[in-house]
């Protein structure tokens, strides 16, 4: 997170963990903290990186995902304006070094709190502390909802709903490497079963993007498939 433009203007509202401060001490803290503008595609940590400071999104995307020894990735969940890591916090004031990776989006703004004023926050201020814990849960069922779907969905039946969810007007515009790490699997494992679907007539695959040809007999194939 060291190498981020620091932008000092921030023309961004306060964070909605920050409502409980004052005007003087939301100033006082703008002062403290750091300002950072993050280009979409930029990686703003990575696995064996220390934690600097807590990360507030005051706007934009960012995905967290995590590397395993075959390569394959999967994603843990995405934060938005508004949003707090929990993860960032758990590396704060746990083991230090981040074991994930984040990656922006898009264009984002993100007020990063040095450790020891989040710590003050979270001791002293009750609205924060509420925040941060209701943030914590709200992550923590994404992550459950991530295992469930790892280890208890078949990878087709998964696609196939991924597929019929982000489709607009038929068409899908993300890589067979993009939807394997979605759904935590191989880009070989993806490809196999979109040439599959191609051959069934459910789709048609073009480079970077996916047409959807019958998503009447795809959403009767996941039906089916979730009957039995």
């Amino acid at each position: 997170m060291e190498k981020l433009t620091e932008n000092r203007e921030c023309k961004h509202p306060p964070h909605p963990a920050l409502l409980g401060l004052s005007k003087a001490h939301q100033s006082e803290l703008f002062r403290q903290a750091r300002h950072l503008d993050i280009p979409a595609g930029t990686t703003i940590f990575g696995p064996g990186e220390l934690c600097t400071g807590l990360p507030l999104i005051l706007e934009g995307a960012i995905r967290l995902q995590m590397s395993g020894v075959s390569g394959n990735e999967i994603v843990l969940y995405r934060l938005q304006g508004g949003d707090v890591c929990p993860l960032s916090l758990a590396c704060l004031f746990g083991a230090g070094r981040y074991e994930s990776e984040a990656i922006a989006e898009e264009d984002s703004h993100v007020l990063l709190l040095p450790p020891a004023t989040a710590e003050r926050l979270i001791d002293e201020d009750p609205i924060f502390r509420r925040y941060i814990l209701e943030s914590y849960g709200t992550r923590l069922q994404t992550l459950m909802g991530v295992i469930e779907e790892v280890a208890f969905g078949r990878v087709s039946q998964r696609l196939t709903e991924r597929l019929i969810s982000i489709q607009r007007d038929g068409m899908i515009k993300a890589t067979h490497q993009e939807l394997a790490t979605e759904l935590g699997t191989a880009r070989e494992v993806i490809s196999r079963l979109l040439k599959d679907f191609e051959r069934k007539g459910l789709v048609k695959l073009e480079r970077g993007r996916v047409q959807l040809t019958d998503i009447a007999r795809l959403e009767a194939l996941n039906t089916d498939r979730q009957n039995h």
